[in-house]
């Protein structure tokens, strides 16, 4: 079973208000929203990341959903699952856990060793966009069947709106 079908199966398990467009190859989310016409914020931009842990723990993954709107805050990210910082994933190990390829990563995890963590931030978007494990097909899914699907206890601020300076 590939990607999409996994998230399809997902969501129609859990009954979940959706619907699939096809469009260009596309995986920047400026640009595919604009294609799709959604609201920049209420694109999912999915990063894998390395978090380093205390204690000289072995490093874990967490796959870090921002609205397309924002930048993931690293030392936020890592303290969402206990980590002391984090950085970007190397792509070959991105690829691995999320068997996409980097602008299609959806935003679910189907791998144990990839934790998962969404921006409070996409809460109230009404409708989220996100690409479908294939950079040519997006799905808008009614953002309370995303949170019941993936739990609340994946929330955490971990996002920084673009327009705010450091």
């Amino acid at each position: 079973m590939n990607t999409y079908e996994k998230i399809t199966a997902l969501l129609d398990q859990h009954h979940a208000e959706y619907r699939v467009v096809e469009h260009e190859a596309i995986g920047q989310t400026d640009v595919i929203s604009a294609i799709r016409g959604n609201d920049l914020n209420q694109a999912a931009k999915a990063m894998v990341l390395e978090v380093t842990m205390p204690d000289g723990a072995d490093a874990r993954y967490l796959l870090a959903i921002v609205p397309g709107d924002c930048k993931i805050n690293f030392k936020s990210a890592a303290r969402a699952i206990g980590g002391k910082k984090s950085s970007f994933a190397a792509p070959e190990k991105a690829q691995e856990l999320t068997q996409c390829v980097m602008g299609a990563v959806p935003p679910f995890s189907f791998d144990d060793r990839l934790a998962l963590r969404i921006d409070a931030r996409l809460r109230d978007v009404g409708t989220l966009w996100f690409n479908a494990g294939a950079l040519e097909r997006s799905v808008a899914l009614n953002v309370d069947d995303f949170f019941r699907v993936v739990g609340d206890d994946c929330c955490a601020d971990i996002a920084t709106p673009m327009t705010a300076t450091a």
